[in-house]
């Protein structure tokens, strides 16, 4: 098979390691970079770190109000698909480029695979929540990561080309978590022990595009008097810079890292604070308990366990946890067995 897969953000890359490696033992794969995150510390260095292949077209379309960024990426990827003429493209998750992919794709007529279907948050002013939903809509094949999200597919109807598979970070967990282990030096360069800090990351657009907000949780954090590593996402950075916003003493903040580095950062840290809808699964499948500082969850699954905790924007709630959650309930294996790639595959495999 001929196969497209479109990648232009953190999630993406780590989603795309595992699946490439396999993909390309028996196909030929053509990986195009829209350029969604461009930062080099977002981007480049997740290749060369994951090890995975050089992109063969990089559509260089950076940052942007969604409609143009969208519109760009539509422009490169038709071009792009209407020359290569592939058997199916694959996208992965809920960003711009994941809906711009599917929509050249869906106007040529070229399959559609997404990976990571049918995960709902129910909150439409979310851009990802739009994403997912016109994604898996027009998509011809649905890789479902969790029971949930298969249930949430039969119930839009499109149960008919929806497949459980798990999901594939926890392939890519499972493989890069041992290198990790081998050659992260993280812990030594910040000069942290085990389990003596909390890692906190934060980006979505309602945290930190608000100065208000945003000092409003460094202020709870601050009574804490836990120590918090903070690696920085540029949209957070740029806010801070631009506010000279001081941030608490206890709070370290450190450039975006690779993907090895904060996984070894997860895995020893006391807890997980986050916005992020991917780090509160990776929370989940290290054992780290999760604060998650928003209203909803797309990972309904892991706060179902007792391993994630929502606080929005409560700042007595996000100090409670903070200094005093611990899970004690088992973790129930709800993102499939590790073999999700073998299985997304093999289905594409028996019916291209």
């Amino acid at each position: 098979m001929k196969i497209i897969s479109v990648v232009g953000a953190r999630p993406q890359f780590i989603k795309l390691a595992i699946l490439s490696k396999k993909l390309r033992k028996n196909h030929n794969e053509i990986i195009i970079h829209t350029g969604q995150h461009y930062d080099d510390n977002m981007s480049k260095y997740f290749f060369e770190e994951m090890r995975i292949a050089k992109p063969n077209y990089n559509l260089n379309v950076g940052s942007g109000l969604h409609g143009r960024q969208i519109a760009e990426m539509l422009i490169g990827l038709e071009d792009i698909f209407l020359s290569q003429k592939p058997d199916v493209v694959i996208t992965f998750g809920d960003t711009n480029t994941t809906l711009a992919t599917a929509l050249a794709a869906t106007k040529l007529n070229i399959p559609i695979a997404h990976v990571e279907a049918g995960l709902r948050s129910h909150n439409h002013k979310m851009p990802e929540e739009t994403n997912r939903i016109l994604t898996d809509h027009i998509s011809d094949y649905l890789f479902a990561p969790t029971a949930t999200a298969m249930e949430n597919l039969n119930l839009e109807n499109l149960h008919g080309k929806s497949f459980m598979t798990g999901d594939v970070m926890y392939d890519t967990l499972l493989y890069y978590g041992k290198i990790a282990d081998k050659k992260s030096t993280i812990l030594k360069t910040l000069q942290l022990e085990q389990k003596q800090y909390i890692l906190l990351t934060l980006h979505r657009p309602y945290n930190v595009d608000k100065i208000g907000k945003l000092q409003n949780i460094f202020t709870a954090l601050k009574q804490t008097k836990r120590f918090i590593v903070l690696p920085s996402h540029p949209r957070t950075r740029k806010m801070i810079e631009s506010t000279n916003t001081i941030i608490p003493e206890n709070i370290l903040m450190i450039e975006p890292l690779g993907y090895l580095d904060f996984i070894s950062l997860q895995k020893h840290s006391d807890k997980i604070i986050t916005d992020s809808g991917g780090i509160q699964k990776e929370a989940y499948l290290n054992g780290i308990p999760c604060i998650t500082i928003r209203p909803e969850t797309e990972w309904k699954e892991t706060v179902k366990a007792g391993w994630n905790v929502l606080v929005g924007d409560k700042k007595e709630q996000l100090i409670e946890y903070c200094l005093h959650f611990k899970p004690t309930q088992p973790r129930p294996q709800v993102f499939g067995d590790g073999n999700s790639v073998k299985k997304i595959i093999s289905i594409l495999e028996s019916h291209l």
